[in-house]
């Protein structure tokens, strides 16, 4: 795992630019370097211009949390699981904020060389977070802040002596319930820690030496709670704190946010000696898998994989999937805060940010590296050899498809998901290739359901209409079930040779539509109840993508995608108008192994077959790309249809 990690298009801009939850928070992940600092982690999170908190746990080893945030100052640390007064690092160089990332100095509980941490990234933002620090009186009074909303929560230190971290929750019962971040506790009811409920301007703090000890100093991390002021429209909200009720099933209550998940805190306020659970999509939570951290304890992480791993993240929200004593108690409150993924549309990147290519496999971690982006799902194959294309999500962790199989999923010994920039644990074979994808609105997402044996409306958070839908049963022995524009809801074609699967009563469904801009239908007939379904949606991106259909000449075919300097993956199926038509195979083009005016080498995503490489069925064109008139029917004759997907 690189120390730069990630780089991102981040920045909000001028205060009237849309922001994203991209612009104000980020797990990172980095390795510590303790004989080599500086170590400069890069994530293009701009703590000179907005400030904010960074939250560092090592992952391998039994060390506290260390807090760290501007209004304080570099090198200032807390520890979220003692009670401890702040200490100061200046002269081990312990911490420094930059304008994209922070360093990490000779300090081991942040920099231990070799070991793997944990950094969440909260930047200063209305509507989102805010750090204010103020001196105790040991009189009721009011604090103001900045965060521009009601807060949702609220955790107050004092950072001179050894007092509890003390937690306002909007879901605790009423401002004058608490709760100690550093301890596995009750929630208390006392009026001398808040004196009076938060405002959008004002917290309010009464005599309790927890949060107002004359003399003292104390910092006051502020979450807002669904202030709607975010993305494109800035109508969305990033942040929610709420509560649940626990039913104490493996079957647990389904959370509605709004919105995908990417970070969750969660603790039991009714139980005590119940801990305050963290999860995050960077550290391998999905459906199958979760690793869980602690913000009262200093145990090294601990990964939770099985049948149901806890919880799992929902496109519009989280369930919980264990009886697990502190997640679901039955009868018991639960309360969380929960922060939404990524969501700064295609548009607002480059192509290489988006989509990426490894032509060679690596023994070393990751074993695909992407172009300093984040990877959502990819999938490999070996082009000189007899061997299937595997299919792999973050949000199924360490299951994979083969797409020239209608097998269930399985289970890969190397599938992780545990990098910033890539995929898949090294392994001895370096001659693999791996397409490797981000999850973006507008270009693609990545959505994983349970079935209910019938009809089914699901959400999505591509932003707009798809124009290809790729599912797959993971539980069952079924075939790729595929829908594009132009196909209706009775339609639909596979991973095989084949053209139209014709006249399937509703399979996409009883609605005409078989997708909008924010839900697809699933008519259920591969999707018995209770079995899993993963499905990829793309659309086209200005510039970037394009999906679409052209019409075979046998002559040479210039198809524009709108790019202005080619394409560096084309994906081609020639599908049959009618069930007694001829169609053809999904052939796989790539600028890795040569998109270019002679031989270009291909591979079949629904066949094993080594790849082809004496060929010229394929040349480039900045705008896209031509298909050759020596190409065979399979790509290119007259009458032909051919449905494509392309990316600059």
């Amino acid at each position: 795992m690189s120390n730069g990690a990630l780089r991102l298009l981040a920045g909000a801009g001028a205060t009237d630019d849309p922001v994203y939850v991209d612009d104000v928070f980020q797990t990172t992940l980095y390795t510590g370097t303790l004989n080599t600092y500086p170590n400069n982690v890069v994530n293009g999170m701009d703590f000179d211009d907005k400030g904010g908190l960074l939250w560092i746990k090592n992952r391998d080893q039994s060390d506290s949390h260390y807090l760290y945030d501007t209004v304080r100052g570099d090198h200032k640390n807390l520890y979220s699981d003692l009670d401890f007064g702040q200490g100061d690092q200046t002269a081990q160089v312990g911490l420094a904020f930059n304008s994209n990332g922070f360093s990490v100095g000779d300090i081991h509980q942040t920099n231990a060389g070799g070991e793997e941490f944990v950094a969440w990234n909260f930047l200063k933002q209305e509507g989102f977070f805010d750090v204010v620090t103020y001196t105790g009186n040991d009189t009721a009074r009011t604090i103001s802040h900045n965060l521009g909303s009601t807060p949702g929560m609220i955790i107050v230190k004092n950072v001179d002596q050894e007092f509890n971290w003390t937690v306002y929750h909007r879901s605790m019962g009423g401002y004058n319930y608490y709760n100690h971040l550093n301890q596995r506790s009750y929630t208390f009811n006392n009026t001398t820690i808040w004196n009076a409920a938060p405002t959008s301007t004002v917290f309010s703090v009464g005599t309790s030496g927890n949060t107002n000890n004359n003399g003292d100093t104390y910092v006051a991390y502020l979450f807002a709670h669904d202030a709607q002021d975010f993305g494109e429209n800035s109508d969305e909200a990033i942040i929610k704190c709420g509560s649940y009720t626990g039913n104490g099933s493996n079957t647990g209550p389904v959370i509605d946010l709004g919105f995908e998940p990417q970070w969750v805190m969660i603790k039991d306020t009714t139980s005590g000696d119940t801990d305050w659970w963290m999860f995050d999509t960077m550290r391998d939570w999905g459906v199958v898998t979760a690793s869980e951290l602690k913000a009262n304890s200093s145990a090294a992480e601990a990964a939770v994989i099985g049948a149901y791993a806890f919880l799992k993240p929902l496109s519009n929200g989280f369930q919980i999937t264990d009886a697990a004593t502190g997640l679901n108690t039955n009868g018991n409150n639960h309360i969380y805060m929960a922060i939404r993924r990524p969501h700064k549309p295609a548009s607002e990147f480059a192509a290489t940010d988006l989509f990426s290519m490894d032509g060679a496999g690596s023994a070393t971690n990751p074993a695909f590296e992407s172009n300093n982006h984040i990877v959502d799902m990819g999938f490999q194959k070996r082009p000189t050899a007899t061997d299937a294309s595997l299919f792999f999500s973050r949000l199924t962790g360490n299951k994979y498809l083969n797409s020239t199989s209608t097998a269930a999923e399985a289970t890969g010994s190397s599938i992780s998901w545990d990098y910033m920039g890539g995929m898949l644990d090294s392994f001895s074979a370096t001659s693999y290739q791996a397409w490797m994808f981000r999850r973006a609105p507008g270009f693609f997402d990545v959505v994983a359901y349970t079935g209910t044996g019938s009809a089914i409306t699901v959400n999505h958070n591509l932003g707009v209409t798809p124009e290809l839908i790729i599912t797959k049963n993971r539980d069952g022995a079924y075939g790729w079930i595929i829908w594009y524009t132009g196909l209706t809801n009775s339609q639909y074609i596979m991973f095989d040779n084949e053209g139209y699967k014709d006249n399937v009563s509703n399979i996409w469904g009883t609605n005409s539509t078989v997708a909008t801009s924010t839900t697809f239908n699933n008519g259920g007939v591969y999707d018995g109840t209770n079995e899993k379904t993963i499905v990829y949606l793309f659309a086209s991106t200005a510039g970037i993508s394009k999906i679409g259909t052209y019409s075979g000449t046998g002559n040479d075919v210039n198809v524009d995608c709108g790019f202005s300097s080619g394409a560096r993956f084309v994906l081609i199926k020639k599908v049959a108008l009618h069930p007694s038509g001829t169609s053809g195979d999904w052939y796989v083009y790539d600028s890795v192994r040569g998109i270019v005016a002679g031989n270009d080498p291909y591979l079949l995503l629904n066949d094993t077959p080594a790849g082809v490489t004496n060929t010229d069925y394929i040349d480039p064109l900045s705008s896209g790309f031509t298909i050759t008139s020596s190409a065979p029917a399979a790509l290119n004759t007259s009458g032909g249809t051919y449905l494509f997907l392309a990316i600059a």
